[in-house]
Order: C-alpha cells, then sequence, then structure tokens
C-alpha cells in the first residue's frame, strides 16, 4: 500500500480522489457509498429511513461518510452524521474522513465533521488532517485545523511536516498561514527544510517567503546540497538564492526572526499583550497595517 501511497503523492491533482477511484477497489460498493459519493442527497435519505447501514465499508475499507467527504458533499456529510455515521472511521490507509474532507479543501465538510466531534491530530503514520489540508490547497482549511489544535510539527513518512507539504505543491498562501501561525520554517525530514522543497519548485514567492521567515539558505540535506544546488544556474530561483547568500538579512528582520522563534505560536497572543504600535504589529505579523486582526 506504501507504493500506492508513494505513487499518489507523486502526482498532481486531487490525490485522494486518485486513491479512491483510480485503484478499483469497488467491488462491493453499496447504494449508500454510491448516493454520498454524487451527492444524492434525497436517495441518500431514503436509503437511511429504509434502514440501510451508514457504516458499511467497501473492501477498502471506505465508508459512505469516507466518500462524501472526499467529493464534499456537505449534504450528504450531514445526513450520514445524523444518521450515527462513525465521524473517525479509518480507511486501509489509515484516514479518517476529516482527512478526506481537507483533502478535498472542503471547508463546510471540514467544519461539520469538527462539530460532530472528528479528532483534530488522529494517530496516523502518513498524512494527518492538516497535512491533507496543506496538499489540497486551501488556506482556509490549513486555517481552520490550525485554530483547531492541529500539531504543524507533525511528521508523515514521506513528506516532513506540513509546512513541508505546502511549499512541495507550491501552496504559497498555506505555507504564509502556517508560517504565519508559528511552524518552524527550518524543520528536517532528512536534513531537507521546507526552503529545499520551494527550490526544488524553483518558486521564487517561495522561497522570498520562507527566507523573510528565517529559512536557513546555507542549510544542507542529507545529499549534503543547499537549496540553491536544486536550481538551474542563472534562474530566477537561483539568482534568488544567490542573493540572499550573499546578503544578510538586515537587522531589523534579524529582530523580527528572533521575537517570533522565541514565540513561536504563542506570537499572536504575546503581541497582542504589549501595546504595540499597530505598525510594529504588522511588521511582525509580515502584514500591512490596515488588515491586522489581534
Amino acid at each position: 500500500m506504501l507504493a500506492s501511497l508513494r505513487f499518489i503523492s507523486s502526482h498532481p491533482g486531487n490525490h485522494k480522489k486518485q486513491a479512491t477511484h483510480g485503484l478499483g477497489f469497488w467491488t462491493d460498493r453499496s447504494a449508500v457509498h454510491e448516493a454520498a459519493a454524487q451527492g444524492r442527497a434525497l436517495q441518500l435519505q431514503k436509503l437511511i429511513e429504509a434502514g440501510a447501514a451508514v457504516n458499511i465499508v467497501a473492501v477498502d475499507s471506505i465508508t459512505p461518510l469516507h466518500e462524501a467527504c472526499i467529493q464534499g458533499q456537505t449534504q450528504c456529510v450531514r445526513l450520514l452524521l445524523n444518521a450515527g455515521a462513525q465521524v473517525d472511521a479509518r480507511n486501509i490507509d489509515g484516514s479518517t474522513p476529516l482527512c478526506d474532507a481537507c483533502a478535498a479543501g472542503s471547508l463546510e465538510c471540514v467544519k461539520l465533521l469538527l462539530e460532530y466531534g472528528a479528532t483534530v491530530n488522529p494517530p496516523l503514520f502518513t498524512f494527518s488532517p492538516l497535512h491533507e489540508a496543506c496538499m489540497g490547497g486551501n488556506s482556509d482549511c490549513v486555517q481552520l485545523m490550525i485554530d483547531q489544535g492541529a500539531f504543524m510539527e507533525a511528521h508523515d513518512c514521506h513528506y516532513g511536516t506540513p509546512l513541508h507539504v505546502a511549499c512541495a505543491r507550491q501552496h504559497y498562501d498555506c505555507a504564509k498561514v502556517l508560517l504565519n501561525a508559528g511552524a518552524n520554517v527550518n524543520a528536517a525530514k532528512l536534513h531537507e527544510t521546507a526552503l529545499h522543497h520551494a527550490a526544488k519548485t524553483k518558486n521564487v514567492g517561495l522561497i522570498e517567503l520562507l527566507v523573510e521567515f528565517g529559512g536557513k539558505v546555507y542549510s544542507r540535506d542529507n545529499l549534503n546540497k543547499k537549496p540553491i544546488h536544486y536550481t538551474s544556474l542563472g534562474s530566477p530561483s537561483y539568482l534568488c538564492l544567490e542573493f540572499y547568500e550573499n546578503t544578510p538579512l538586515s537587522l531589523q528582520q534579524i529582530s523580527r526572526v528572533a521575537l517570533r522563534a522565541a514565540l513561536g505560536m504563542r506570537a499572536r497572543e504575546v503581541v497582542s499583550q504589549l501595546g504595540l504600535p499597530k505598525r510594529i504589529i504588522s511588521f511582525l505579523f509580515y502584514t500591512p497595517p490596515q488588515v491586522i486582526e489581534i
């Protein structure tokens, strides 16, 4: 199964949909599965009223609730939960419906599952719900999961932290949400940082974001390579990293990075109590003064 996960993680698109619809595990799908997946709420309601089992599983242990969440079918998710669907049911990969809703980027499904007590940090060997939200690229889902206490430093067996995932998939907004919430910009998986991922994708915007938050341009991975070694000589990403290697951050920037590193995930709470001018607060949170909210 790990081989299939590696295949899925290396291909673009909604990997959860590929996992469930591309591997041919549907020999015993029920009518409830079909109705939930296709958003046929009226049919699903009739099936439930007729006594259909809402926790029936296919051979890959996918429940109708998994199906509805994968497809972002909010109305069907509500019907299933009201009928007693297990909110933390696990499929063959160990994923819960919350993982699937986050992967689909369905904010409303995520909210519903949390309302019904879904576990924010289930014990998983692979992707956590927050990892899935970063893979899916919905920054609102990422913010919601963080607000609910999702572990930002949780490591999966393939990428590393959610920040690694966001950068590998080039989801700038998700990366910024994580960083502003206090994610460790220099967290490493096999000595590989998020900046290595940004360099591999040649994403100048992400490179600049990570360095601004204290990303170390001289960090070396298990192949003894710095981020710049994953760029092409003379390319925009190469020139960007070359500039940062040759130009130290200003004292002002270093102070911001040091303060945020010291405060970690408590930065917003602590800064709001210091009585600082709005201009300084906006600087600390990389946000224009007119939209900062504390």
